[in-house]
């Protein structure tokens, strides 16, 4: 569809005025690529390291010229490697947290007024904190528009007491909903679009 920008002369915001297709208010993302995504921000994709070896080992086969940038550069790799391990392991910390906590049946609860938002389903994906939870449709955005989701959330997960930030996301399949009544919408077929193709 056509984009524009339009002003809101009433509040002085920008709006986005949309022809035609109107993006979902959650990213749509399939199950794979949500917990591919969580996996490489958590440190537990492996990154080759020895080709940083390698290439400074190489770099200067006569030697004695390039000593301080190799070791530079080797001081640099090993302060990398320093912080993607101190990733790691607070990532594996948080995986452990999360699959002790969500198990089917738990309540997530929203920190900010104590309301039950959500139930987990299925456990989080090996290496990762993507679960399955069902929620609450109103409290995600997708339903009016009295509440929205908030980057800066607060939940808690079944007897816990500690606070965590979620991350909803629509799965592929998620057909479009009717902010007006929760149902999927339905779409009609245009006649006229027909029409023109007979008279062709």
């Amino acid at each position: 569809g056509d984009f524009g920008v339009g002003e809101d002369g009433e509040k002085g915001k920008t709006k986005l005025e949309l022809g035609g297709y109107v993006p979902p208010p959650l990213p749509k993302i399939s199950s794979a690529g949500a917990g591919g995504i969580v996996a490489i921000m958590m440190g537990s994709v492996p990154t080759t390291a020895s080709s940083t070896t390698a290439e400074s080992e190489t770099s200067n086969p006569q030697g004695g010229e390039n000593v301080e940038e190799d070791e530079e550069q080797d001081l640099e790799a090993k302060q990398r490697q320093e912080e993607l391990q101190k990733v790691r392991l607070a990532g594996e910390r948080l995986q452990k947290e999360i699959a002790e906590l969500a198990e089917p049946g738990a309540s997530i609860v929203d920190k900010h007024d104590g309301k039950t938002i959500g139930k987990i389903v299925a456990p989080p994906a090996p290496g990762t904190t993507v679960l399955l939870a069902q929620m609450r449709l109103d409290r995600l955005g997708l339903l009016g528009d009295k509440d929205k989701w908030s980057r800066t959330n607060r939940i808690l997960i079944g007897d816990s007491t500690k606070e965590y930030r979620y991350l909803p996301y629509l799965p592929l399949w998620w057909p479009e909903i009717d902010p007006e009544t929760g149902k999927e919408k339905v779409v009609e077929e245009e006649e006229d679009g027909e029409e023109e193709l007979d008279d062709l």
